[in-house]
């Protein structure tokens, strides 16, 4: 299954990683997570819808609160993805360990 290309546009932002970073301790208030970064609340709110237009929160409404929650499913498919890569380079460096061992022992 493809990665949807907004996922991988929402993940090329370093604030948005950190926000995500953020949410794996639990759902946290739209206000809360501002205070953790140095940007005006109109960026960050960008920044929020980005996130939720990707898949990657939720956001549910809690009085005058909106509680951003991390929705992990697109993650997987990222890891889905990235999976042949991986075993590409875990190859490469099999084969380097084999030539570096190999030069040890001339």
């Amino acid at each position: 299954m493809p990665v949807n290309d907004d996922v991988f546009a929402a993940l090329a932002s370093p604030a948005r990683r950190e926000v995500l970073r953020l949410l794996l301790d639990g759902p946290m208030p739209a206000g809360e997570i501002a205070e953790r970064f140095d940007m005006r609340r109109p960026s960050l709110s960008e920044h929020l819808r980005v996130l939720r237009e990707a898949g990657l929160v939720t956001e549910r409404r809690h009085g005058r609160n909106r509680v951003y929650s991390l929705d992990a499913a697109p993650l997987e498919e990222v890891a889905t993805w990235l999976t042949p890569y991986e075993r590409f380079w875990r190859g490469k460096l099999a084969n380097l360990r084999e030539l570096l061992d190999t030069e040890e022992d001339l």
